[in-house]
Formats: structure tokens, C-alpha cells, sequence
């Protein structure tokens, strides 16, 4: 649990610097589109998976995730 915890919260954060840049810049232009497509639906997947398993470490963080990669895919398809 220790190893699952410490690969969610560190797999989570790493969608907040990328946020913050596209906060503050107000730009997300440079992402591919399909890749924060994929990206969601893959997250939004784990989502499910972990709701089947019983697993609140995979739906905990994995919902956090989603929220950031939404964020983020926000400011992009505002450009598209």
C-alpha cells in the first residue's frame, strides 16, 4: 500500500506544474490534443477499474488527476 501511495501521489502531482504553467500563461497551444484526449480517458478508465477492485488509492488519485488533465485540456481546447 506504502508503493501504491507513494506511485499515486507522485504519478498526481506531476500534472500540477504543467496546470500551473497553463494558468498562468493562459496558453496550452504547444499540448497535443490527442494525447490529453487519451490521456483523460485512460485516467477516467483507471477510475473505473478501481471502483470495480474496491480501490480507494487508484479512484482517489486517479479522480485527482482527472481534475488536473481537465484543467489542463480546459485552457486547450479554449484555443482550438
Amino acid at each position: 500500500m506504502l508503493i501504491g501511495g507513494a506511485a499515486a501521489l507522485l504519478t498526481t502531482a506531476s500534472n500540477v506544474p504543467q496546470l500551473k504553467k497553463c494558468w498562468e500563461t493562459k496558453s496550452a497551444g504547444d499540448l497535443s490534443l490527442k494525447m490529453l484526449l487519451a490521456l483523460a480517458s485512460g485516467v477516467a478508465l483507471w477510475i473505473a477499474y478501481g471502483g470495480l477492485k474496491s480501490d480507494w488509492v487508484i479512484v482517489a488519485a486517479n479522480t485527482v488527476s482527472l481534475a488536473l488533465v481537465l484543467g489542463i485540456l480546459y485552457f486547450r481546447l479554449r484555443e482550438h
